[in-house]
């Protein structure tokens, strides 16, 4: 054997012998899959710009909705925070959870259960959440854990601002109450020092280091905001945008209908003055606007980072809220403006932009959506369907309807209410049927004023709808979980 062959021969081994290596960091270093943010806002409505609400002032939410695709018709599928995110972050409803309160973590009821960004994290995704993503309290929990998740994360950042720490000077219809009830404070000090600007200030910083990150390993990055949740608190300037003698409080107008419908109504809200009722709209209002000035620093960084050109940026609230419709402030109601919600979806080297869609859409659906923008597969337990077609076709509608569920203590009597809202119309059943019915047309009732159930003419409508709500909640509860409990 000549000295060259042998050469050769060694030459080749040891090119075979690290070539694997070789292989693994070119396919890192070149790995194709898009990083994600997700952004979530807490009793955010859609009172937004871009929603055709003229009085907002949201440029980054309208921004961001100009570089990507607007979901009109997007629904949550329980119009209470810890139901809601269970939900989204699980992919099952809460018919199938069975969480309908704020106390009860995901994993008591599926422990087995792979969540949304744990899918990520199980595929070398770096995970990491700033704020409040699951539930905890507010403002009771914050600079806690809560109800979160550890097997969903990498890193995990509780920020707690002045908004905290300042808790007493609240104004709160009940002393000392400020979570679930209105409750607001115009607040001295700089945006930054707020929890929401500290939690955008650490966004901002793990988007940096993700940035420097040689390995290019792909992230999730989570930024929970609090705000507009109760108390409404901003700095002065938020609330300048919005002087009290612009605000008109709805008048208080019930459509005929089930006592069910208005379970939430409180004494204490109820007995508001009208000077009251304008000041909380304002506050609402200026947290609204607090709100989108701190995703703008965020997204501002995403593009001078250069990170934007291979990042899927997500924006959404866990429900809907009420700012004095048919008589009620917050949420819990099965109306409109308690069920829907504000949802961007913008995408790398998306071909259509400033897009939008009225497709019926969930929350629920957001787990199969980003895992198939990413060319993950989402575990059967996720029941939601993949909206990316929308990207290309906004046009189209991917199904019939959204489902929405709240849960109803009336008179010491527990039941259960549930809406679906199709491209038309919005249909409620209250305890089956048997403590009430609502329809809505909205193509010619947008507020939900008429309740059509009963009536004649929409007979064989309401057939329809009842038998699809009928059908929707039997496939949901007949599907087997066992596998993830």
């Amino acid at each position: 054997m000549s000295t060259t062959f042998l050469k050769l021969i060694i030459t080749t081994c040891m090119f075979l012998a690290i070539m694997p290596a070789l292989f693994e960091g070119a396919a890192h270093a070149a790995d194709p899959r898009p990083n994600i943010l997700f952004i979530i806002s807490d009793d955010l409505n859609n009172d937004l710009g871009t929603y055709n609400n003229d009085i907002m002032v949201t440029p980054h939410l309208d921004k961001l909705a100009k570089e990507g695709l607007q979901f009109n018709r997007a629904y949550c599928q329980f119009t209470l925070c810890n139901p809601s995110r269970s939900s989204m972050l699980s992919g099952l409803y809460p018919i199938q959870t069975e969480i309908y309160g704020n106390g009860t973590p995901i994993r008591k009821r599926f422990k087995n259960i792979v969540t949304m960004p744990q899918l990520f994290k199980n595929n070398c995704y770096s995970t990491a959440r700033v704020g409040k993503i699951y539930h905890y309290g507010v403002p009771s929990q914050i600079g806690t854990n809560g109800l979160d998740d550890p097997e969903s994360w990498d890193y995990v950042h509780n920020p707690k601002g002045i908004d905290k720490t300042k808790e007493k000077e609240i104004i709160t219809l009940i002393p000392e109450k400020y979570g679930a009830t209105l409750s607001w404070l115009s607040m001295d000090g700089d945006d930054k020092l707020q929890t929401d600007g500290l939690g955008a200030t650490e966004t901002i910083r793990l988007l940096e280091q993700f940035a420097q990150d040689d390995t290019d390993k792909p992230f999730f990055l989570a930024f929970g905001l609090y705000r507009p949740h109760t108390p409404y608190v901003a700095p002065h300037k938020y609330f300048d945008l919005y002087p009290t003698d612009s605000i008109t409080v709805p008048p208080i107008q019930h459509p005929r209908g089930p006592a069910a419908a208005f379970h939430r109504a409180r004494a204490e809200q109820d007995n508001m003055t009208n000077l009251q009722g304008k000041q909380a709209i304002q506050a609402y209002r200026a947290s609204i606007s607090f709100m989108d000035a701190k995703v703008g620093r965020v997204l501002d960084s995403l593009d001078k980072l250069g990170l934007r050109d291979n990042t899927i940026v997500v924006f959404t609230s866990d429900h809907g809220y009420h700012m004095g419709e048919h008589g009620l402030w917050q949420k819990r109601s099965l109306f409109e403006q308690s069920a829907r919600v504000p949802l961007i979806l913008s995408t790398p080297n998306q071909r259509k932009r400033g897009i939008q869609t009225n497709s019926p859409s969930e929350l629920v659906d957001l787990y199969p959506t980003l895992a198939s923008l990413c060319g993950l597969t989402a575990p059967d337990h996720a029941v939601g369907i993949d909206l990316s077609p929308l990207l290309d076709n906004p046009d189209q509608s991917l199904k019939p309807f959204a489902l929405t569920e709240e849960s109803v203590n009336l008179n010491n009597h527990k039941f259960k209410g549930y809406a679906i809202r199709s491209d038309r119309y919005r249909y409620v059943e209250w305890d089956e049927g048997k403590k009430g019915i609502q329809l809505f047309d909205h193509k010619n009732d947008p507020e939900e004023m008429k309740n059509l159930a009963g009536k004649p003419e929409v007979k064989e409508l309401q057939a329809t709808l009842h038998k699809q709500l009928t059908e929707k909640l039997a496939a949901l509860k007949a599907k087997n979980l066992d596998k993830w409990k």
